[in-house]
């Protein structure tokens, strides 16, 4: 199941996003969102874990707790919209 954790903060690393989501099953993956300019941190990520009910309860549980200092939020990702290539009119 794939997680939606949001508000982190910036100094939330991988590894801090994969020990406090481990407490509750396996994970498979954390996907730390970063600005393609930058690199910096966009304040969420993607956490996946095999296991759906231990995915639930993590959510449950890690719903505004504090990761690195601030409370985040915590929900079943939604499936990403599709995009389309079209950006509106051209002009020149």
């Amino acid at each position: 199941m794939n997680i939606y954790v949001g508000n982190l903060a910036l100094e939330a690393t991988e590894q801090i996003i994969r020990d406090e989501f481990s407490k509750f099953g396996a994970v498979s993956e954390v996907n730390l969102v970063t600005d393609r300019e930058t690199g910096r941190s966009r304040g969420f990520c993607f956490v996946e874990m095999p296991n759906e009910p231990e995915a639930r309860e993590a959510i449950t549980s890690m719903n505004l707790q504090r990761i690195a200092g601030r409370a985040v939020t915590v929900n079943e990702a939604r499936p990403r919209a599709e995009r389309s290539d079209r950006r509106g009119p051209r002009r020149y």
